[in-house]
């Protein structure tokens, strides 16, 4: 009956290690895309950057156009104000004069604004010169490693596969099914539990005394009162309760 609880334990261990190469396999698309889009948000931020300092460029190309035409219109105004023929033409000159002395100073501040604002822009994206160079070498070996380690589960996946066909073939038929039925109806695929500290590890119920002797002994099939499953003691626990024994 030892061998066949050593089997059972084997089949366990291989059973679990399967359903976690199973997720990890079945959620690979969905991280990996995860992976792509986490490098993408960085170059989002960094693209968001350079559109800002793109505009604040157009911007100032536009506000040196505006005072280019303002001083064309302040030229014809001066001329206007020196030929003013009478008060009326001279004040409506002045006037105008004023204006555009007004708002090309404007334009002038507006202009001093975006250059600073461009300098700034320079300046973070200069300090993330290293991360925009790098980041779709990043990006690709980020997703190379993932890519191997998903390709090296699906290798140990099949050879877990196989692995555990070779240990259930030679249990016999009766505590096969058993196995699968209790494998089957857990959510975790817990059929064999390992017994810690006096208590069943899958449902976490303390064992009465006389069982755990019983299970540590390991020359029996001892299942759990409370969750149906089988019982083990690890290896180097039950070497040691026979030797206090």
């Amino acid at each position: 009956m030892k061998a066949e609880l050593e089997k059972l334990i084997e089949l366990q261990k291989t059973d679990t290690n399967i359903r976690r190469l199973k997720k990890s396999i079945e959620t690979a698309d969905e991280r990996r895309a995860s992976i792509k889009q986490e490098f993408e948000q960085h170059a989002s931020s960094i693209r968001e950057i350079q559109g800002t300092r793109d505009r604040l460029h157009a911007e100032r190309a536009d506000l040196e156009k505006q005072i280019a035409e303002n001083k064309t219109y302040l030229e014809r105004a001066d001329r206007n104000l020196k030929h003013a023929q009478n008060q009326k033409e001279y004040e409506t000159a002045m006037r105008e004069t004023d204006a555009l002395q007004k708002q090309i100073a404007a334009f002038e501040t507006q202009i001093i604004e975006k250059m600073t604002g461009v300098e700034e822009v320079e300046k973070e994206l200069e300090g993330r010169a290293d991360e925009i160079a790098s980041l779709d070498a990043k990006r690709e070996e980020a997703l190379s490693v993932f890519d191997k380690q998903i390709a090296a589960e699906r290798a140990e996946l099949d050879e877990e596969l196989k692995r555990r066909n070779d240990v259930f073939v030679t249990l016999p038929t009766q505590l096969a099914a058993v196995y699968n039925r209790l494998a089957q109806r857990s959510r975790d695929g817990i059929a064999v539990a390992e017994v810690r500290n006096g208590s069943c590890s899958a449902c976490f119920m303390s064992l009465r005394p006389q069982m755990q002797v019983e299970v540590k002994r390991g020359d029996q099939i001892i299942t759990c009162d409370s969750c149906s499953r089988i019982l083990y003691v690890a290896a180097h626990e039950s070497k040691a309760a026979v030797t206090d024994g």
